[in-house]
């Protein structure tokens, strides 16, 4: 590495040099490490050899705490893409909402970070057998380096666990082992199965390897937002805002870690705030926070469909991250799962990504923080969109592909699968206009409509024109934007309103416009409803929609 970094420990501040990986401060026997690096050799060497690197994660390879370079098992984890989130930007009114796409990694999840980094670490120490408790993707991440690597993998699931992912681990070659019982207890099965056979086994959120590896996922928005936002005072930028679903909450931490390197290096000029979401039935840190703990209360029964997130006690991350909240500014947010399974559709429908529920929670996060107006639409925010697996097909494996342990104890009632928040529309409506003359806006609405229901969609750029299309049409509702060249929508309504057939059809007004009083009471009587564009949902279009679809057939 060039260098070497020093280990300090998080409860006494004590250092020394990192020549081995330690568990435990020799001082006080504290459990949380950093690694410290020589930060200013590494802001006057990556200029320029940042420019000769690929980029995956171990272009940063100066902060990362492997020793030799020779024991890196890599797959070309990191490097995912930061995209423009532009339709549902238009739609939320803020333009500013990038997400990074983490599903874009080896195994399809953030969790290949820490894999890479975790793995290579065993390898350095000589591991040939470990043991890891998962909820899914990290099971899958770690078995698939682990099989790279030469290391054999017990993974301790949970049996909530979806069979899919228990398959895709189970095709790597590592052993599946199901315990019916929670994650927690799972993980207590995990390090005890682990202490009886003298294996190694991964630490989580209490291991140097997993939250170093997470600050990368930090180095890389910062080298990206540039790219969308033009420089700023510094090299790099950061985000107003960093947003992640969170189980142990090992990501913000990492990401924390890995900003704070960078405003110390002088390549971003300041600090994300966080923001942590949970889902409702499994939300301790949320819990925790609203109490004012300062250490967290754990969730003994998690009630969520989304298996992945239900980690009832996240230990050490919780003090961390409320620490970091308090004095920084930032969001703990719980989401139900209707939320969270609604994200979902929105995501895929309007910008083409298909999730995973745990990413999705973190969409409807960005949702409720927005309608709150504790993020305010004109800040630069990034999501994590943190992973996307795929099912591994059941004939693959045959029948003997895992053991089952059973605890004594009663596990928690949460039921399998997913369930559909959305209600059908009604098919028998196909017919709606859209007078608007910004051509992104049309793309949008029609979106909306297309993804929902099995509509004939009509446009028009102008009013002039658009009158002529709903003669022609005869929608069955018309969506209209107020300020149009030629004739606007105010000109629009009276011209509809003068003939005796066209008066009926339901109107919906979509506008950017403020409206006035004078214009306000022109409006009134004269249409079904006013959607102030950036402050409605696909759901509350919809809802007006039916609405007016409903007063028509009626």
């Amino acid at each position: 590495m060039g260098h070497t970094p020093r280990l300090k420990c998080a409860r006494c501040g004590a250092e020394e040099p990192f020549e081995k990986v330690l568990e435990r401060c020799p001082r006080c026997n504290g459990d949380w490490l950093d690694v410290v690096y020589d930060y200013e050799r590494v802001a006057q060497t990556w200029p320029q050899v940042l420019r000769e690197r690929p980029f995956t994660m171990w272009r940063y390879r100066e902060l990362l705490p492997l020793q030799d370079d020779a024991h890196r098992i890599t797959m070309g984890e990191g490097g995912t893409p930061l995209l423009h989130a532009v339709n549902l930007g238009m739609m939320l009114g803020a333009p500013h909402i990038y997400i990074k796409d983490e599903r874009q990694g080896p195994t399809g999840s953030f969790k290949d970070r820490q894999a890479s980094l975790s793995i290579s670490m065993m390898k350095e120490l000589g591991v040939t057998e470990a043991v890891v408790a998962s909820t899914g993707n990290v099971a899958i991440s770690y078995s698939a380096y682990s099989a790279l690597a030469g290391i054999k993998l017990w993974a301790f699931l949970t049996s909530l666990v979806p069979a899919e992912k228990m398959r895709e681990v189970a095709i790597y070659g590592s052993e599946v082992i199901k315990v019916t019982g929670t994650y927690d207890q799972t993980k207590q099965v995990a390090a005890e199965f682990a202490r009886r056979q003298g294996l190694y086994l991964d630490r989580g959120i209490r291991s140097i390897a997993a939250r170093e590896s997470m600050k990368t996922v930090a180095y890389e928005i910062a080298e990206q937002l540039p790219l969308f936002l033009g420089p700023g005072l510094t090299p790099w930028r950061a985000p107003d805002w960093y947003i992640q679903s969170v189980s142990g909450g090992m990501g913000p931490v990492g990401v924390w870690k890995g900003y704070q390197e960078l405003v110390r290096m002088g390549l971003v000029e300041r600090m994300p705030r966080l923001a942590c979401i949970q889902a409702e039935g499994c939300a301790p840190m949320v819990w925790s926070f609203e109490k004012g703990l300062e250490e967290v209360e754990p969730v003994l029964q998690p009630r969520t469909r989304v298996i992945t997130l239900a980690t009832g006690n996240p230990g050490p991350a919780y003090t961390f991250l409320a620490r970091v909240i308090r004095e920084q500014g930032g969001a703990f947010e719980a989401i139900s799962d209707q939320e969270t399974f609604r994200a979902m559709h929105v995501m895929a429908k309007l910008n083409g990504l298909s999730m995973e529920p745990a990413a999705a929670l973190a969409f409807a996060g960005l949702f409720k923080l927005l309608s709150k107006g504790i993020i305010q639409r004109d800040e630069i925010v990034v999501v994590n969109c943190s992973g996307h697996t795929f099912p591994v097909e059941k004939h693959l494996l045959g029948e003997d592909w895992a053991k089952t342990v059973e605890l004594p104890l009663e596990a928690p009632a949460v039921e399998d699968g997913l369930l559909s928040s959305l209600e059908q529309l009604d098919r028998s409506v196909q017919r709606i206009a859209i007078l608007e003359d910004n051509p992104d806006a049309i793309r949008l609405l029609r979106r909306i409509l297309q993804a929902r229901g099995d509509y004939q969609i009509f446009e028009a750029y102008d009013g002039e024109s658009g009158l002529e299309m709903i003669r022609r049409q005869r929608p069955d509702v018309i969506l209209l934007d107020l300020m149009m060249p030629k004739v606007d929508g105010f000109a629009v309504l009276d011209a509809l309103r003068a003939d005796e057939d066209l008066g009926r059809i339901p109107v919906i007004i979509v506008t950017a416009k403020e409206l006035t009083t004078s214009e306000r009471a022109r409006l009134s009587g004269q249409i079904q409803m006013l959607l102030q564009k950036g402050t409605f949902t696909d759901e509350e279009l919809l809802h007006e929609v039916l609405e007016a679809l409903g007063e028509k057939e009626g």
